[in-house]
């Protein structure tokens, strides 16, 4: 059996793998919440790796909130950068394979066309900072890895555009969202797949790889298409990032060149219209 840890096991995307996990009667897994493993404590994090055997660890653990990292800097940094750190240098002595996830937020939006893993990164805010430094600590202290970069991420677990979407078109009659950020969303349970198949695959090919679902599109035809697809009676206007204002500057364009890791993986890319239909005849209200 391949044992594998997962942190940040009280989010999406580790409840994402854990929704899945049974079909991978290969791989042994132990799922923890903040709560049990502090990633930022190095000592717990050196305990629990000296107590348990694992042969992979999937940082699913992340400060999100990227609007509050604006004010919330020190908070952010010592999940995102110092919990990675933590998790590289204890994986690098315990001969464990890390799979980390990052975000789109690394580069700063000026690009026409889709990012390359190799292409320059220019985080715009906090939260894109800190992840990037943490990639950064990742790389320099383990050799054994994967960072996998991702954008726009939802699904049926915990909060995300999608589920507000959804809220929102039943409490509301009108809605305006933002028509000038392009990027690709990408369905949570579709990145656990491509995870749990490098796993499966025991692939030494380390590195940054990209993964999204495929596709171009604004925040405000991805809410169109939520609508469309659900049936949802409610009015939607286009408005701007000027219009609407947020702590955080947010990349313009992030859309992610995702080829490097369907070549790996030898995999068909999903279209994000598919993607979206699969998650919500999974998403269910009280």
């Amino acid at each position: 059996m391949i044992k594998v840890l997962v942190t940040g096991g009280k989010g999406q995307l580790a409840q994402c793998i854990q929704s899945i996990s049974n079909d991978y009667p290969s791989l042994d897994f132990v799922f923890l919440g903040s709560n049990d493993l502090d990633i930022s404590n190095i000592n717990e994090v050196e305990n629990y790796f000296s107590e348990n055997n694992f042969d992979y660890c999937i940082n699913c653990a992340a400060y999100t909130a990227v609007d509050k990292a604006e004010e919330e800097q020190e908070l952010a940094k010592k999940v995102n950068v110092t919990g990675a750190k933590n998790l590289a240098i204890t994986c690098k002595n315990k001969d464990v394979v890390l799979i980390h996830i990052s975000t789109d937020f690394v580069f700063d939006g000026e690009a026409k066309t889709p990012y390359r893993e190799d292409d320059s990164t220019n985080p715009i805010s906090v939260y894109g900072q800190t992840k990037r430094d943490g990639e950064l600590e990742i790389s320099s202290n383990l050799s054994q890895h994967f960072i996998i970069r991702t954008s726009w991420l939802y699904s049926e677990f915990a909060g995300n555009f999608v589920k507000t979407m959804l809220r929102l078109s039943k409490e509301r009659e009108e809605l305006s969202v933002v028509d000038d950020q392009t990027g690709c969303p990408t369905y949570a349970k579709d990145l656990a797949e491509i995870i749990l198949k490098i796993i499966d695959s025991q692939s030494k090919q380390f590195g940054i790889y990209h993964y999204s679902n495929q596709g171009e599109i604004t925040w405000y035809n991805f809410a169109k298409e939520i609508f469309k697809q659900s049936q949802s009676e409610i009015k939607l206007h286009k408005t701007d990032s000027k219009t609407f204002k947020t702590l955080a500057t947010r990349p313009k364009y992030s859309v992610l060149n995702t080829s490097k890791i369907h070549s790996l993986l030898n995999l068909e890319p999903v279209k994000w219209e598919k993607s979206l239909e699969k998650c919500l005849k999974e998403i269910t209200f009280e």
